[in-house]
């Protein structure tokens, strides 16, 4: 079959791959400044569409890329300008869907096809698509490559999250053809080994936002019933698969200290340095994300408001191995970052990373930890086993776990989770005009709190004409939860909830030093119904010690990432009938 790509000049790279497209008026005068553009961009070869393409001519078009890797792997996703693109979808078809007079190739002539200047084919479910103008505006950059001339499964069983509609949507624009018969019993046949295939046990009451990589947070209506959260259920937030590792042969690096590259084993973690113990909260940089999304939807996890937990972390002091590894003013002089790298992996052999401040890494009220116990035990496998790095303080992603390595540097970690990823940006920003670069990454984290009960929608009966309200409140960099306010009124009226640093038989702790307040505070109040209301919303804001305070809305704080959700939370209940009629 001839498709229109090889039809010189005809139209821009997005009008081929024997689609039908409606252009809409708005662009159409944009076309004829393409037209001479593209057509000295291919040259075709003949034969069943193929192509010579030269790779520094790839065309970088600047739709509205909405693909992140957003800490669940390489997100395929991309939105072309609304209103002004549709696809007709009369020729194209899902993948795995049936479509007839479309050539059948062989797995070796896929094979052929693993580059730029011979064109990039993949398969996928016995089906074959030529991504080659795709790679320049891939999210994840050539990491699409790996699949050039093979299959896609491997690669996406990795970044599970390719699975979705709007992905496969955008590869079936891809499509030119089938596998002949011999090729996909071949391709079947062939095991791939899923990384996901020796994932911890996880709890039953985790609410899962994805499998594969696992993400999930607990129940809100039990996050608050303990102080310290259980590890089973403290939220879990992995962006790669969880690696196993050997306590024996595990190794510890540190770079960038006179002494030359340290490689510390975990025995000597725990023997050489002093144990310390912090009860510190983390919270991803999505909590509430869900909240967002109600407003205008973003990229990301669908993250409601129990993304956050709080734990005992013991290890030793980030700072007390810096220094007895030779950090001292002449490396502070030089150095303005402290980078970590995980030992989880994509299927590159990229790690996680991030980094932080140096001056937040060996302050020593900054209590950072290289930790290897939570709760009082061995990290389990989703929180980090052997050894993880706590910051307390600071947005979760930069707490990298299953560390590997440490690098003191002048520059910030060079990781896409730092570069191009947790940035907030203003509501007007969007998937055409975003500059990652333009944005600082996100350390510390603004003034938050939640309600955690009654639930939305509740049916509310209390006999003693009260309403019970809990939830929590946590500010990052260290700042105390000084005040919550909750009203059941929308806001009209407030009260002062009580605050509690620990579980309701434990004596109140004291307040801690300033600036090092690294947990959350849990508060409850008991609040007289309203007479006669039909339904009552629920509304909680909190305020730290250096008065910050919560904005009242959403709608000023979106951003298209979705991250630094904290607008007053707020829930709606309903009033029971008997209580409503009294008088």
């Amino acid at each position: 079959m001839q498709h229109l790509k090889n039809c010189q000049g005809l139209a821009p790279a997005f009008l081929i791959r024997s689609q039908r497209f409606r252009i809409s008026k708005s662009i159409i005068p944009s076309l004829s400044a393409w037209d001479g553009h593209l057509s000295s961009r291919w040259r075709s070869t003949g034969g069943h569409g193929k192509q010579k393409y030269s790779s520094d001519r790839v065309p970088k078009f600047k739709f509205a890329l909405a693909g992140l890797l957003a800490g669940t792997g390489a997100v395929l996703a991309y939105k072309l300008h609304q209103g002004k693109v549709e696809w007709a979808a009369s020729s194209a078809q899902l993948p795995g869907t049936q479509a007839s007079a479309l050539p059948v190739y062989s797995l070796e002539e896929v094979t052929k096809h693993c580059s730029l200047d011979n064109g990039v084919w993949v398969t996928y479910k016995g089906e074959v698509y030529d991504i080659t103008e795709f790679v320049a505006m891939h999210p994840g950059g050539d990491k699409i490559l790996l699949a050039a001339g093979g299959a896609l499964e491997p690669y996406w069983a990795l970044y599970a999250v390719h699975e979705q509609d709007h992905v496969l949507e955008i590869l079936s624009a891809y499509k030119i053809g089938f596998l002949n018969t011999e090729s996909l019993k071949k391709q079947e046949s062939t095991n791939t080994l899923d990384p996901y295939s020796a994932e911890p046990t996880r709890h039953p009451a985790l609410q899962i936002n994805s499998l594969k990589p696992f993400n999930a947070e607990p129940p809100a209506s039990i996050l608050s019933d303990n102080y310290i959260t259980p590890s089973v259920i403290f939220f879990k937030r992995n962006h790669l698969p969880v690696p196993r590792v050997d306590p024996e042969t595990y190794r510890l690096e540190i770079e960038g200290l006179p002494g030359g590259v340290v490689s510390l084993t975990l025995s000597e973690l725990k023997s050489c340095f002093p144990k310390h113990t912090i009860t510190a909260t983390l919270q991803c940089a999505g909590n509430r994300r869900s909240e967002m999304n109600s407003v205008k939807q973003v990229k990301g996890l669908n993250w409601g408001i129990a993304a956050i937990s709080n734990a005992t972390w013991s290890g030793a002091r980030l700072r007390d191995v810096l220094l007895h590894y030779g950090f001292g003013q002449e490396v502070a002089a030089k150095a303005q970052h402290v980078q970590f790298e995980g030992l989880d992996v994509d299927v590159t052999g990229t790690a996680y990373g991030a980094s932080i401040p140096l001056n937040k890494a060996v302050s020593e009220e900054g209590d950072v930890l290289l930790a290897y116990e939570m709760n009082g035990e061995d990290l389990p496998p989703d929180h980090g086993y052997p050894v993880r790095v706590v910051v307390p303080g600071i947005v979760g992603a930069r707490n990298v776990k299953w560390l590997g390595k440490i690098v003191v540097s002048d520059e910030e970690s060079k990781s896409h989770w730092q570069q191009n990823d947790y940035k907030g940006f203003s509501p007007g920003t969007d998937w055409d005009t975003v500059d990652f670069k333009s944005a600082p990454a996100i350390q510390e984290l603004p003034i938050q709190s939640a309600i955690t009960h009654p639930a939305e929608g509740t049916l509310v009966d209390s006999s003693h004409g009260e309403l019970t309200v809990k939830g929590y409140a946590w500010s990052g960099g260290g700042r105390e939860v000084v005040r919550v306010d909750v009203s059941i009124d929308g806001g009209k009226t407030w009260h002062v909830a009580r605050l509690r640093t620990g579980d309701k038989e434990q004596q109140p702790a004291p307040s801690p030093p300033p600036g090092r307040a690294w947990a959350w505070k849990l508060w409850e109040i008991d609040i007289p119904l309203l007479h006669r209301a039909q339904e009552l919303e629920i509304v909680c804001k909190a305020v730290d010690s250096s008065y910050n305070m919560q904005p009242d809305t959403i709608a000023p704080i979106w951003n298209l990432r979705g991250v630094l959700s904290n607008a007053w939370h707020r829930v709606k209940v309903k009033v029971n009938e008997d209580f409503k009629d009294r008088k």
